[in-house]
């Protein structure tokens, strides 16, 4: 399934990933996965919350630059090579990974989460979804 995340642009100076985390802890916004990717001067903060449109207009109202993107949550074993079974399919249908992070939750059942960003995220779904590998429902991931 496609999750809505989160995407916001910071510069890179101190106290800025603490104030995001501040204004989404004061309007209850769990924070289930993040990632941020940074340069010198700007990160790139990615998350995935139990409610993206009211991160989004927290985030705007306090004057961050704020995106949703969609990208997919799948479920792998949480053993050495689970990971792998799953991107071997991907690469084997030529789908590139433009990024990807782990879900700080898990499924109780012995498997890890992991979010990843794909150009054609139908595609990419139904092609783990036809190998066996389980898309996790949005409204599952929202709230693990």
């Amino acid at each position: 399934m496609q999750v809505k995340q989160v995407s916001v642009f910071l510069e890179n100076k101190s106290g800025r990933l603490a104030e995001v985390t501040r204004v989404l802890g004061s309007r209850n916004i769990d924070i289930n996965a993040l990632s941020i990717a940074d340069t010198t001067e700007f990160g790139i903060l990615r998350l995935i919350v139990n409610n993206p449109d009211a991160a989004v207009e927290a985030l705007k109202e306090n004057n961050f630059s704020v995106g949703i993107t969609d990208v997919i949550a799948f479920c792998v074993d949480n053993k050495p090579g689970g990971l792998s079974i799953a991107l071997n399919i991907l690469e084997e249908n030529n789908v590139g990974i433009e990024y990807m992070y782990s879900y700080l939750g898990n499924t109780g059942d012995g498997k890890a989460i992991i979010i990843i960003r794909v150009e054609d995220t139908k595609n990419a779904i139904d092609l783990l979804n036809s190998n066996g590998i389980e898309t996790v429902p949005v409204d599952e991931i929202y709230h693990i």
